[in-house]
């Protein structure tokens, strides 16, 4: 044989050697590039961590800015409020005195409204003194006297800012503010005196001035709410605005160097400002917010570096491991011992180094041979334990043992370990069966989830009950009455059960005069209360804001009927205090009796609400079984009329027709005039008239949000709603009694004409006889701000209502529209003939126009030319068309 060369082992050849040298440096290589994009890889997690942090506390900032403008406005829309119902009291007061006047306030509770609130009072209007031919405002009642005597007789014109808000406010007959100025009582005191006035005028009796020069000339004196401005601001910021922020405030119509109104801090320009813009009577202020601390979180991003950096490493290491496996099998195979002692000893180094859990155990898991540092720090000292010893279920450990000896390996979902001494915890893991010197062993790795368990269990909390009360919500009470109707097999279930649905009577009272703090305790007292009537096996649950559902199973109706009296009495007998009120409720309970097949999950919904409607219209507090006969399926009925329409608006399926208005003399007017008129597409493309919806709109509330649709729809395409576009003079829209009774209808259609960018004078609002008469002073107010503005009033279907001719002195109207029913007639009887004449006599006495509708026989037609009516729509002269710009739709 020949001689081996030196450095040769037995059997190994010069390229081995040489291959087993080239290996480190190119293993290495491999492994400080694993390591590179490890580190770069945890660079960029910490990064969107970082970023992610920033976004949240950006709309932290911008949601506590948001909250600061609103909070801001209510103390002066507060003092606003105490200023108009003052302005009426004096209205319909004949005499006023000291003691009158601080009565009044005492009961309105001013500052309850308006942070800051310092005092109410009134100045009388007189002729200067010190100044021929100016006026004089002198404080003549104050209230609170304690305190403010010497306001007394003191000139507001004698301080300008306050003057020149009273001239606004007198101008405007609007809340105005005036610009900052030193309170004159608080003058000599150690804190701040800055304060604001707000003002609104009193003017002599009669119908309310609409121009300037009118206000000025009936103007007897004028109201004011004053408030300090630094106890107004930290009172209407206090809690987490103030607490993380630094707020700044201006008053943008001050002169400079006058205009700062109050600073928490000066501001810091290394750090992001919420700025926001607050008009509020005539004047406009600037609110600066700033965050007080850093918001970032670093633990978090420490745990990612770390954690990433050591991953990282591992990692390389491993791969640095791998990648020279052959180099140590060289080596170990030259020095045996050697070979063993430091594999054992790195195996044993990475798994101490390893997060997740790492068992060694002998061929048949009866005793554990190694456990690793993380598998120490959780389950104890398990070494020498059988492996089944730490598995809550000894059949799941049992089938897992089976199955890596079997030679399939073994890996669960999700099982739980229950060691002695230690907390239960749960795990995913792999079983396999490896070989330890040729000695069959079974090496289980797992990694903890109990805490992701725990918040996907959290989470499911979450979604199916109610955070307030802990009651279930909606989604879950449904799935539970799936359950109790039908049984596994899919059948309807055979035991019985009663269903209450039932909501608070007045409870929007509560929330409205003492605030949704109060409503929230409200409810969690009364939960309390109903949760100690209920059975067991009885769910209670919280369906909405004030609407509750019990779902009572294996009851008769006798019991179903005793336990909703019980609801009811206790949440009758329930007294609730809040500060210095006391409440108490009623429920208005609709009972449903479930006790045969047949019946859905929507069948009960509807049963129960509509039963609950019924107790409502009866006269609340009191209870309704719902009984299948016409009243209630006609309320059914009426209820997914009400579902279709709110589905209808929010996918855009509501339509517009119109119907042009003809002048009876077209020398008058050569204008085309127009009114709209409501229709709603149905799935199948056909379209509803809306005789078929109205009185479910109506009656569940849903007219003033179809009003708005109308009124926004047809201003954002007022050119396109005629094919004769741009030309068309006028548009006719109906306004129901419920938009016309919401204090926010006049200020929204008057915004929508300033965005649109409309003439108002093109705009007519039509408003039934009916609606007028029933609440004539609210409708009035209406009326006059929207002909102050340009916009025209139609008083809609007159002589419907039998209302007397009188009330067309009291309503300013632009034009009248006879109702139809004596249209229709006119030229068959007498009666109908004498009705058209006398209201068209009295419109043109009044300088109003008349327009008759139901239009549809030529012999009508001449007789209203004949009597001098205006104008006339109906079949005869025109009939209803789509809208130009809905051409394309059903």
């Amino acid at each position: 044989m020949p001689a081996r060369e030196p450095g040769q082992a037995h059997g190994e050849t010069a390229a081995d050697q040489g291959g087993a040298r080239g290996w480190p440096s190119s293993s290495l290589l491999w492994a400080l590039a694993l390591l590179l994009l490890g580190l770069l890889a945890t660079a960029a997690i910490a990064h969107h961590e970082w970023a992610g942090q920033q976004r949240r506390a950006d709309l932290l900032q911008q949601g506590l800015a948001n909250a600061a403008q609103a909070r801001m406005r209510q103390p002066l829309q507060g003092a606003a409020m105490v200023l108009r119902s003052m302005q009426t009291v004096f209205l319909s007061s004949k005499g006023m005195n000291q003691e009158e006047f601080a009565h009044y306030q005492q009961n309105l509770r001013p500052h309850e409204l308006a942070q800051g609130y310092v005092l109410t009072a009134f100045a009388q209007r007189q002729a200067s003194r010190d100044r021929p031919g100016a006026d004089a405002y002198r404080y003549q009642f104050v209230a609170p006297l304690d305190g403010n005597q010497v306001l007394l007789g003191f000139d507001i014109s004698r301080q300008p800012a306050n003057l020149r808000a009273l001239q606004l406010a007198r101008d405007r007959d609007l809340p105005t503010a005036s610009a900052p100025f030193e309170l004159l009582q608080f003058r000599d005191g150690a804190d701040s005196a800055l304060g604001i006035t707000v003002r609104l005028p009193v003017y002599s009796h009669g119908t309310v001035p609409l121009t300037v020069a009118e206000r000025r000339a009936r103007e007897i004196g004028a109201l004011a709410v004053s408030l300090r401005l630094e106890p107004m601001i930290t009172r209407a910021l206090e809690g987490r605005v103030l607490e993380d922020m630094h707020v700044q405030i201006r008053d943008l119509d001050a002169p400079p160097g006058q205009d700062l109104v109050f600073a928490s801090a000066q501001p810091d320009p290394a750090r992001p400002q919420q700025v926001r813009q607050m008009d509020f009577g005539g004047r406009r202020w600037e609110m600066r917010l700033w965050p007080r601390r850093d918001t970032a979180e670093w633990g978090p991003l420490r745990a990612i570096l770390v954690a990433g950096t050591t991953i990282s490493v591992l990692l390389a290491l491993l791969l640095w491991s791998q990648m020279t496996t052959r180099q140590r099998a060289v080596e170990l195979g030259r020095r045996m011992s050697v070979r063993f002692g430091e594999s054992e000893a790195r195996f044993r180094t990475l798994n101490e180094l390893l997060p997740a859990l790492v068992l060694l155990a002998n061929g048949d898991g009866s005793r554990i041979t190694y456990a690793n540092q993380a598998s120490r720090e959780l389950l104890g000292d398990v070494v020498g334990l059988p492996l089944c010893a730490l598995f809550a279920s000894l059949r799941a450990c049992e089938d897992a043992i089976a199955m890596a000896t079997g030679g399939s390996g073994w890996r669960s979902q999700e099982a739980m370990l229950a060691p002695a001494g230690s907390a239960p915890l749960w795990i995913n893991a792999s079983l396999a069966q490896v070989e330890v010197e040729g000695v069959p062993h079974l090496l289980m790795v797992a990694t903890d989830t109990s805490a992701q368990r725990a918040m996907t269990e959290r989470l499911h909390y979450q979604a199916t009950h109610d955070e307030l009360t802990g009651l279930c919500n909606r989604r879950e009470f449904e799935r539970l009455l799936r359950e109790a109707l039908a049984g596994h097999d899919g059948t309807v279930a055979a035991v019985p059960f009663a269903l209450l649905y039932f909501d608070l009577d007045q409870f929007k009272l509560i929330n409205d005069l003492s605030g949704h703090a109060a409503g929230d305790q409200l409810l969690v007292q009364l939960v309390r209360a109903m949760r100690a009537e209920l059975a067991p096996g009885s769910i209670l649950a919280r369906l909405g804001g004030d609407e509750f559902g019990v779902l009572a199973p294996g009851v008769d109706q006798a019991q179903a009927e005793a336990l909703a009296e019980r609801i009811r009495r206790a949440i009758e007998r329930h007294i609730f205090r809040w500060y210095e009120r006391t409440y108490t409720l009623s429920a208005s309970i609709g009972l449903v009796m479930v006790e045969s097949k047949g019946s859905t999950l929507k069948d009960l919904l509807a049963w129960a609400d509509s039963a609950c409607y019924q107790a409502k219209e009866s006269g609340r507090n009191r209870i309704c079984t719902y009984r299948d006969d016409a009243a209630s399926t006609h309320r059914i009925g009426e209820m997914e009329w009400a579902s279709r329409l709110r589905g209808a608006l929010e996918q855009g399926h509501l339509l517009l027709d119109y119907q042009e208005l003809v002048a009876l003399d077209p020398a008058t007017d050569e204008g085309m005039h127009v009114e709209l008129l409501l229709r709603m597409r149905d799935p199948e493309g056909g379209v509803i008239l809306p005789g078929a919806f109205v009185a479910a709109a109506e009656r569940y509330g849903l007219m003033p949000a179809v009003d708005r649709w109308v009124i926004r729809t047809a201003l954002a395409n007022f050119s396109r709603l005629h094919p004769c576009g741009a030309q068309l003079r006028s548009c006719s829209i109906n306004l129901s009694g419920a938009s016309v009774e919401d204090d926010g209808l006049a200020d929204f259609i008057l915004d929508a004409v300033a965005t649109f960018g409309l003439q108002p004078q093109r705009l007519c609002f039509e408003i039934t006889e009916t609606v007028a008469v029933r609440d004539l002073k609210r409708v009035a107010q209406v009326i006059e701000r929207l002909r102050a503005a340009g916009c025209r009033i139609a008083l809609d279907d007159f002589g419907a209502g039998m209302s007397s001719f009188g009330y067309l002195k009291n309503l300013p109207v632009d034009s009248i529209k006879i109702d139809g029913s004596f249209v229709r007639d006119l030229g068959r009887d007498p009666v109908s003939r004498i009705i058209v004449d006398a209201v068209t006599r009295i419109g043109h006495e009044r300088q109003l126009r008349v327009l008759a509708e139901w239009v549809e026989e030529e012999s009508v037609l001449s007789v209203l030319r004949e009597l001098g009516v205006d104008y006339a729509q109906g079949f005869l002269l025109h009939r209803p068309e789509r809208v130009a710009f809905q051409r394309g739709f059903a």
